[in-house]
């Protein structure tokens, strides 16, 4: 199999069935900054942590190609003929949006409580983190736009949105790990 297929020379490209759409296409911006979250993910996974998150986040990788298949199907495609078999698109499920909540309120119960913003930064790995999160929120922004065109299914929205929460509690308790600096946002006083 060939990397290159030069179908999408013209500036289209192909949805898991067949579908062609501009690579402009809101589906195409959702799961495309979905991969670039999880590259950014495989970043994190690449710095000096601790072996218990390089396994979360492989899972959470694997969960990504998952979601990433779910937004390159239009929903009419989700179920495809095959022969004469059912070919079904995997799901993002309840239990996948639990595992990352179970993450989070294990990581919460080793930190100080949240008081006040926190800057971005403080060492490297935890910068990641926080880029990573934003690439998150983008992700789900897109997401939520092609709702509005094209029903997505919940558990896409759900997973997207504590993804960015789980990033955010792993860069804080990283900073705590890495024994960096957590500097707080104090705003301006008028």
């Amino acid at each position: 199999m060939k990397v290159y297929t030069k179908t999408g020379d013209t500036g289209t490209t192909a949805l898991f069935g067949g579908t062609r759409v501009p690579k402009h296409h809101v589906r195409i911006e959702s799961y495309g900054t979905v991969d670039e979250l999880n590259s950014y993910i495989g970043l994190i996974r690449d710095q000096q942590i601790s072996s218990d998150y390089k396994d979360v986040l492989i899972k959470i990788q694997e969960k990504l190609f998952t979601l990433g298949a779910v937004l390159a199907t239009p929903p009419e495609k989700a179920t495809l003929k095959n022969g004469k078999d059912r070919l079904n698109i995997a799901k993002i499920s309840d239990g996948d949006i639990a595992v990352l909540e179970n993450e989070i309120d294990a990581m919460e119960a080793q930190l100080e409580p949240m008081t006040h913003f926190v800057l971005p930064g403080g060492h490297t790995t935890v910068s990641y983190c926080h880029i990573a999160r934003c690439v998150c929120r983008r992700a789900e922004r897109l997401t939520v736009q092609l709702n509005d065109i094209q029903a997505v299914e919940e558990t896409v929205l759900a997973y997207l949105n504590r993804l960015s929460d789980y990033l955010f509690v792993l860069a804080r308790k990283l900073t705590k790990d890495l024994q960096a600096t957590e500097i707080k946002w104090m705003p301006e006083k008028l």
